[in-house]
C-alpha cells in the first residue's frame, strides 16, 4: 500500500484546520439544486451558512468535459433504483451544471459568510477557472478517481485534495493516492462514499474508515448519500474529520439531486451532532473526572444504622451499605465488623476511621 506520510493532524483548509484535534469539517454540497437559478444557488449558500455549515461545494463542468451529445444506448442511464433512469447523460449535465460565471459571485458570497468555498472540478479548464478564484482545496469526485490526468492536475496546484472513494478498489485507490502524491499534493483526505443515490446503511460499511486511515497515512471522512445524520455522526466516532452531504433549501422544490440533499435543519442538527460527537471521544480515561467528583457524593458507602452504646463491637445487623457516599467504601464491610466503638455511634453516623479513634 502506499507510504504512509500525513500525521493524524495538521493540514488545513485555508483558514480551517483539519483533524482529529479540531471539529468535523462539514460540506454542504450544492451540486445541481439550484435548479438554473443563480437566486436559489445564493440562498442555499446563504442557508447552508445560517446551518453552520463550514464549507460549501459546487461542481464545475460542462456537458461536453463530461460527456458526448449522442443519442445512443450507451449514454442513456438505466436502473430501476437510478433516481436520474431514462435520461441521457448529456441532457442530466446540462440540466444539473453550475453556470461558469456563477462560480465567482458564489465563492464571495460563501467566503463572505464565513464558509470555504471548493468545487469538483472534472477537467483541465474547470482548474484553471477554479484558480483564477484561489480554490483553497480541490474535491475529487468518486466517478472520477480513476482519471489520472486529471488527479495530477489537481495535485500540481499544490493544494489539499479531498477524494470521494465510492466503487474504487483497494488497488486503485492505491494507485489515485500514488498519483496524486507522485504530482505534488502533500495533503490528502479520503472520503468513504457508496455510490447511490440514495444509499443505505447497511451498504455504507464505515469501518473501513480507521482502516483507510492506517493504509494511506491521511485524514479520513465521509461523503455520505444516506437520508438522515446518524451515520455521519457515527463515522465521527471511527475518526472521520470531514463530513460531505448534499444540500438543497427544500426537496419538495424538485431537481436533479433533491431526493438524497438535506434541508436547513437537518445540515444544522448535522453540524451539531458531528461537532458533539468528536467532543466526546476525549481520550481514554478511567476513575472520576474533575466534572464528576461532586456526584461520587452519591455513591454508596457504609453507615449506622441503629444507636450503638460506647464500646460496642460493630456487627453486620449494625451496618448498611447506602447512599451518600461519605462512609467508607462497600469494600471496607469485611474490616469494620467486629471492631469496637470506643465513643459508641448514633443511626445515621457515616463510618470512618474516625469511629474507631479513642479521642
Amino acid at each position: 500500500m502506499t507510504d504512509a506520510m500525513v500525521g493524524a493532524d495538521g493540514m488545513s483548509f485555508g483558514s480551517c484546520l483539519i483533524g482529529r484535534a479540531h471539529r468535523p469539517f462539514v460540506i454542504a454540497e450544492m451540486s445541481g439544486n439550484h435548479n438554473q437559478s443563480l437566486d436559489r444557488a445564493l440562498a442555499i449558500v446563504e442557508a447552508a451558512a445560517d446551518a453552520g455549515a463550514h464549507g460549501l461545494k459546487l461542481q464545475t463542468y460542462t456537458p461536453d468535459t463530461m460527456t458526448l451529445d449522442v443519442d445512443r444506448d450507451d449514454f442513456l442511464i438505466t436502473g430501476k433504483d437510478n433516481p436520474w433512469t431514462g435520461r441521457r447523460l448529456h441532457e442530466l449535465y446540462r440540466e444539473a451544471m453550475t453556470p461558469w460565471e456563477w462560480h465567482e459571485p458564489l465563492f464571495k458570497r460563501a467566503r463572505d459568510l464565513g464558509m470555504i468555498p471548493l468545487s469538483t472540478p472534472f477537467d483541465d479548464t474547470a482548474v484553471e477557472l477554479l484558480e483564477d478564484l484561489d480554490a483553497a482545496v480541490y474535491k475529487i469526485a468518486s466517478f472520477e478517481s480513476n482519471h489520472l490526468p486529471l488527479l495530477r492536475r489537481v495535485a500540481a496546484t499544490g493544494k489539499p485534495v479531498i477524494m470521494s472513494t465510492g466503487m474504487a478498489t483497494l488497488g486503485e485507490l492505491d494507485l489515485a493516492v500514488r498519483t496524486l502524491r507522485g504530482a505534488g499534493c502533500r495533503d490528502i483526505v479520503l472520503l468513504k462514499c457508496t455510490s447511490t443515490y440514495p444509499a443505505t446503511p447497511e451498504n455504507t460499511n464505515i469501518l473501513t474508515i480507521p482502516h483507510m486511515r492506517e493504509l494511506f497515512g491521511c485524514e479520513v471522512g465521509l461523503s455520505d448519500h444516506t437520508h438522515g445524520i446518524g451515520v455521519a455522526v457515527a463515522s465521527v466516532a471511527l475518526g472521520a474529520t470531514v463530513i460531505e452531504k448534499h444540500f438543497t433549501l427544500r426537496r419538495a422544490d424538485g431537481g436533479v439531486d433533491s431526493t438524497f440533499s438535506m434541508e436547513p435543519e437537518e445540515m444544522k442538527a448535522l453540524v451539531t451532532e458531528t461537532e458533539r460527537a468528536w467532543q466526546a471521544l476525549g481520550h481514554v480515561s478511567y476513575g472520576p473526572t474533575a466534572a464528576e467528583q461532586g456526584s461520587r457524593a452519591f455513591r454508596r458507602s457504609l453507615y449506622v444504622v441503629r444507636d450503638c452504646p460506647p464500646g460496642h463491637a460493630l456487627s453486620a445487623d449494625d451496618l448498611r451499605i447506602v447512599r451518600p457516599g461519605h462512609g467508607l467504601e462497600p469494600v471496607a464491610w469485611d474490616d469494620v465488623i467486629g471492631l469496637t466503638l470506643p465513643r459508641g455511634a448514633r443511626r445515621g453516623d457515616a463510618v470512618t476511621f474516625d469511629l474507631f479513634r479513642t479521642s
